[in-house]
């Protein structure tokens, strides 16, 4: 990434995990999916989740489970639980609303890409206001395909080449990563490996715009 400024053209949010710690609300639904049909849930099962998209992951459950439900009931079922629980509290991820209103301040235009459906992370949405949002319903491929970030990108008027991306899972590092971003990975749930054009923390606690500037190699010609 190749820029005189100290700051990205924008920066494009991951929500869950990122930005609101939402994986014990995701992971709480699968295990009472699968006590209600009678079969095992383990953390290996949780963790190959983590990051997906949703129909993706609702069809994994549904082999893993059996029943009747349909990948779609299973979406509606997790979703509902996790979108209930955002509007009644937000726990966010350290150091998280300190960055998005620093880079806010300093005029950095920034969207949230999340594999979440539109009313689930609406309550995250009023909350942080965006210029632009893209949800698991508005695209056709999910992450780990790149276009969930192209179409950020696209939305803001930038080149995904020029945003900084942050994600805390491997599949949403491998999205950004594939769509052009640098990615901050501030792995949560599941560890996220290094890679080229990707920077690893271990928290955004106590880290500035600047900091992130100088990972993603910005401010120097």
């Amino acid at each position: 990434m190749n820029s005189p400024s100290k700051h990205p053209k924008a920066v494009l949010w991951d929500m869950d995990g990122t930005l609101v710690d939402t994986e014990p609300m995701w992971i709480a639904g699968e295990h009472q999916l699968a006590e209600d049909h009678g079969a095992v849930w383990t953390e290996e099962d949780s963790l190959h989740l983590v990051g997906s998209d949703l129909l993706v992951a609702a069809r994994y459950i549904k082999e893993r489970i059996g029943g009747d439900m349909t990948p779609e009931d299973i979406v509606d079922f997790l979703g509902g639980r996790v979108a209930t629980a955002l509007r009644e509290q937000q726990e966010w991820r350290p150091g998280a609303r300190e960055l998005i209103e620093e880079y806010r301040a300093a005029g950095v235009p920034q969207a949230l890409v999340t594999m979440s459906y539109g009313y689930i992370a609406e309550p995250v949405v009023d909350a942080l206001g965006f210029e632009a949002v893209v949800t698991g319903d508005s695209v056709t491929q999910g992450k780990p395909h790149p276009e969930p970030y192209l179409k950020a990108a696209e939305l803001l008027g930038v080149r995904a080449e020029d945003c900084i991306a942050i994600e805390d899972s491997r599949t949403g590092a491998a999205s950004a990563n594939a769509a052009g971003c640098f990615v901050i990975a501030v792995p949560h749930a599941v560890a996220v490996p290094e890679a080229p054009f990707r920077a690893v923390v271990p928290t955004l606690a106590g880290l500035t715009a600047d900091h992130l500037g100088r990972l993603a190699g910005l401010g120097h010609e």
